[in-house]
């Protein structure tokens, strides 16, 4: 059975209402379980399975693999740690 994994994708783009920087707690099931948007105007949105802030939500399909992901020119994907995610998480919530 999968664990629980972190994600960063960094998306290379020119809109302005749209993130540059998404942080992904996946769950086992491949589901996203909370998720962080950075933009580039400096605002943040996040979203757990209760709540959505700024516009961000939850994924309604399975996150696909890595590989998947960066096969896409516009899209930089990485693992990162669980802390990573927590120490943005702990950010996003509280406004910063």
């Amino acid at each position: 059975m999968r664990e629980m994994w972190h994600l960063r994708v960094a998306w290379l783009h020119e809109f302005a209402d749209e993130p540059v920087e998404i942080l992904s707690e996946v769950g086992a099931d491949g589901y996203e379980r909370r998720k962080v948007e950075r933009f580039r105007d400096g605002r943040i949105g996040w979203a757990d399975e209760k709540c959505e802030v700024g516009g961000t939500g939850l994924g309604e399909v399975p996150v696909p693999p890595l590989d998947e992901i960066n096969a896409q020119q516009e899209f930089v994907a990485t693992r990162i740690a669980g802390g990573e995610f927590e120490r943005a998480w702990t950010q996003a919530l509280s406004g910063q």
